[in-house]
């Protein structure tokens, strides 16, 4: 309800403010990032901070009584951060008039349950659609005015060429960080997403009477400085472009690009990255916390051109163009929910090598294991499946779905015992990650002075086919695996399920390698505390590490010793 919007408001400022923080009390550093080696790092309390995420479904924080029951869940599943939505059409139903109640309640709710939050700001666009504006800004189309297609019809997306669209976003973005500052002395918030999926659907750009003319009329200067002294990290799509057509430093922007559905994509992604850009800083002005902006990720392919995915939003083909037009924004993070994710990670990272890795949306189903790909193999800063709050619905009517019990949760609470490790070697080069499924060959991985072969479990006895009538068993489910060189012929190892790890040398030295020891584990506080040695049928008499199965629950942690001998 929205009744009452000052009094509710300031009652949960006051709140907020009275439990957040003692008097003398010295505020958390704010956070920020920072790098390590080739990798980037949140730091949060000073300290890194890896986000086992989860993101809510679209609605879900419109409602602070549905959420209640639900965060207790979130904690059990072992998350550590909660993506949540902040509303435009909420946050400022009347203009100039705040309503910070689900703000402060999501941030309430987070500190009961010793949680870290990130807000999503759904201001002008959401999935490249304007569907969370407030109605005066949604009914007055000559004040805020559209983005129009080819036949001149609007569609409901604001356009990038006004700048009364972009500073009632600015104002309303920059009110929301100046009251997150004001309230949240104990740093719960720790990132904020700034729009969401931006760009034009069903059309290469923007064809309003403003778009038109700024189409025709010159590329900015800024943009071709950038482009004419860096073309050593232009991304390889702009770098061709432009040198097709005489690599110019001055002209239209088909002049400059050329005549194609690309360069409708360049225009668009100047235009949404410029007021994205000035969106965030207006906000960092308030509160410097760090922005990331959302991908619809789209690889190249077949019938896959601008407008099919939202064009001129910050894919990696446009890359170096938000990187001029947004230098508030920090990170730029793909929306990953294709089954071959480490395919679409490679693919990401390889055309936008200088970007840090934050996976703000995924599939939760697959999140269990893509996880330890994520991390182990791209230096993954967070990652955060989708739709997190609706994995607790059970199929089967009556039964009751534990969220500890669930693979996502399983997943996290090894990788957060790993945290301290994993944070410790982001960067260095000392870690791999795999995803491997049945019909996959051996991985070969070269990490430390060995090369460790990865296979799925094969061989044993056949199992047994379905009587007549019965359902055909489940197919067997994909296995993420991580793994971290600690030191010379030491290895820590985690997974998702069963997987089997054999090891050859790739040094001078004797010829076979042997398996010293095997512990099995776990990390209190970043420390590790030994449980059982597991040198015998678990793993063949040390034959191979073996993460999950025969004996050895999924979720382990192992820590293993080899050695070389002839």
């Amino acid at each position: 309800m929205q009744f009452f919007l000052g009094s509710i408001a300031l009652l949960s400022l006051a709140a907020l403010s009275a439990g957040a923080q003692s008097p003398t009390a010295a505020a958390p550093p704010i956070p920020h990032l920072q790098k390590q080696g080739a990798a980037t790092r949140l730091i949060v309390d000073g300290k890194p901070f890896l986000m086992l995420a989860g993101e809510l479904r679209n609605s879900s924080g419109s409602s602070l009584d549905y959420l209640k029951p639900i965060w207790p869940k979130l904690a059990a599943m072992h998350i550590n951060t909660v993506l949540t939505a902040v509303y435009w059409e909420l946050l400022e139903p009347k203009e100039g008039q705040f309503d910070f109640t689900l703000v402060d309640g999501a941030i309430q709710a987070a500190q009961t349950n010793n949680l870290r939050l990130i807000f999503l700001w759904f201001g002008s666009w959401k999935n490249g659609v304007s569907s969370y504006p407030p109605a005066w800004v949604k009914t007055d189309q000559n004040r805020f005015p559209r983005v129009q297609d080819k036949a001149g019809k609007g569609i409901e997306t604001l356009s990038t060429l006004s700048t009364a669209n972009r500073d009632a976003d600015s104002r309303a973005f920059a009110a929301l960080m100046r009251h997150i500052k004001q309230v949240d002395t104990r740093r719960t918030v720790i990132m904020m997403q700034v729009e969401n999926e931006t760009g034009v659907l069903g059309d290469s750009r923007d064809r309003c009477e403003a778009a038109n003319k700024a189409f025709e009329g010159p590329v900015p200067k800024e943009l071709l400085d950038y482009i004419a002294s860096h073309k050593d990290i232009l991304h390889p799509d702009l770098a061709k472009a432009w040198e097709a057509a005489g690599s110019r430093t001055s002209g239209s922007w088909e002049e400059v690009f050329g005549k194609a559905a690309y360069t409708d994509e360049i225009f668009m992604a100047w235009n949404y990255s410029s007021y994205v850009g000035h969106v965030a800083a207006a906000g960092k002005a308030e509160y410097p916390l760090p922005m990331y902006v959302n991908t619809w990720c789209s690889m190249p392919g077949p019938n896959r051109g601008p407008g099919t995915y939202p064009s001129g939003g910050p894919e990696p083909q446009v890359g170096n163009i938000w990187k001029v037009g947004a230098p508030a924004i920090d990170i730029r993070g793909p929306d990953l929910y294709s089954p071959n994710q480490p395919e679409w990670i490679k693919w990401y990272r390889a055309n936008d090598k200088d970007n840090p890795l934050f996976i703000p949306e995924t599939d939760s189903t697959r999140g269990a294991y893509h996880l330890f790909y994520a991390l182990g193999q791209h230096d993954a800063m967070g990652f955060a499946p989708f739709a997190i709050d609706e994995l607790f619905h059970s199929p089967v009517p009556g039964t009751k779905i534990e969220p500890a019990d669930l693979p996502l949760a399983r997943s996290y609470a090894t990788a957060g015992q790993l945290a301290p490790v994993i944070l410790e070697y982001q960067g260095k080069g000392k870690m791999a990650g795999v995803v491997v499924s049945a019909d996959d060959p051996t991985q070969k991985i070269v990490l430390g002075d060995y090369t460790l072969n990865v296979s799925y479990p094969r061989g044993g006895r056949p199992a047994a086919p379905p009587a007549a009538g019965a359902p055909a068993p489940p197919a067997p489910v994909p296995v993420g695996a991580l793994f971290i060189s600690t030191g010379p012929g030491e290895y820590i190892i985690a997974g998702s399920g069963t997987v089997t790890v054999t090891f050859s040398p790739n040094t001078p030295g004797d010829p076979v390698v042997g398996v010293l020891s095997i512990e099995e584990g776990t990390f209190v506080n970043g420390r590790w505390v030994t449980g059982r040695r597991l040198n015998g049928d678990e793993t063949s008499q040390g034959q191979f590490v073996r993460i999950g199965g025969n004996g050895i629950p999924n979720g382990s942690i192992q820590r293993v010793k080899l050695y070389r001998y002839h």
